[in-house]
């Protein structure tokens, strides 16, 4: 993501569409599988990167003791902003920094946890080597990144029916960023690359609900990057994809409240 607003994709309506309705559908189930590793490992000093909106960050400042200090950063600061706004069970500091950058000295940190934001490092390899840089000896990465979109039953119905609408130029925003990073030899190689030698990683499976097709439709619509896909596409408008998105949910998962299966890898890695 770039670091001005005209360049940022996640700009205009973007974020509070997509902390409304994205948030609860797919990415509060994993930020609560996230929160529960972070509290294990007992940091006394975390480091957030590519907080979005805040999901985790909300999640780590209810469940991590009082006396465990949190920074959360993002590279956008609409989505910065909205995160802030909603706030906090407790205090905590927040600040725009990329992660590709780090600003913040040589083992400042215990742990440093990231939400859906690896898939967007331009520079797998030297993102990880700066959360490395940051962490002190013994201190964890922990991060999750989307499986194949085959394996995510909303994502991809969404995805085919809006491409259906525009066959010659389809959005691709959706596979080619959040589930463009879903190959486990990559990720160790970059891992690698970045000095974490010995990482685990575990593909989870878990349940997206939303009360109708419709939230669904506009959570990935317009509350995702791809929304700027489709306005920039002749011959269909955003209500137009955001309809037969809905249509194609309630066809495969019913007209009332839906239940698909989402996947992810989970990352865990320690700084020897």
């Amino acid at each position: 993501m770039a670091t001005t607003d005209a360049g940022d994709p996640f700009r205009g309506s973007v974020p509070l569409v997509y902390e409304r309705y994205l948030v609860p559908l797919i990415f509060q189930p994993y930020a609560d599988e996230m929160g529960a590793r972070v509290m294990a490992a007992a940091p006394r000093r975390v480091l957030e990167v590519a907080a979005g909106t805040g999901v985790l960050t909300r999640v780590l400042a209810a469940w991590l003791p009082g006396s465990t200090s949190i920074v959360a950063t993002d590279l956008s600061e609409p989505m910065l902003q909205v995160a802030q706004t909603l706030g906090t069970a407790r205090p905590m500091a927040w600040q725009q920094a990329d992660a590709m950058q780090l600003p913040f000295p040589d083992g400042s940190f215990d742990a440093v946890v990231c939400q859906f934001g690896a898939m967007f490092f331009p520079d797998k390899p030297h993102a990880f080597a700066e959360a490395r840089r940051v962490l002190a000896p013994g201190g964890h990465l922990f991060f999750n990144v989307w499986d194949r979109i085959e394996d995510n039953e909303f994502t991809e119905v969404v995805v085919k029916a809006v491409a259906a609408l525009c066959p010659a130029d389809p959005p691709t925003f959706l596979e080619r960023i959040p589930h463009g990073y879903h190959d486990v030899a990559a990720i160790r190689a970059d891992l690698s690359a970045g000095g974490f030698d010995d990482a685990s990683i575990e593909t989870i499976a878990l349940r997206s609900r939303a009360n109708s097709a419709e939230t669904a439709a506009i959570a990935f619509c317009q509350g995702t990057p791809m929304r700027n896909e489709i306005e920039a596409r002749r011959g269909v408008t955003l209500a137009e994809a955001t309809g037969a998105a809905a249509r194609a949910i309630a066809v495969r998962f019913g007209g009332g409240a839906i239940d698909g299966r989402i996947q992810a890898h989970v990352v865990s890695a320690t700084k020897a």
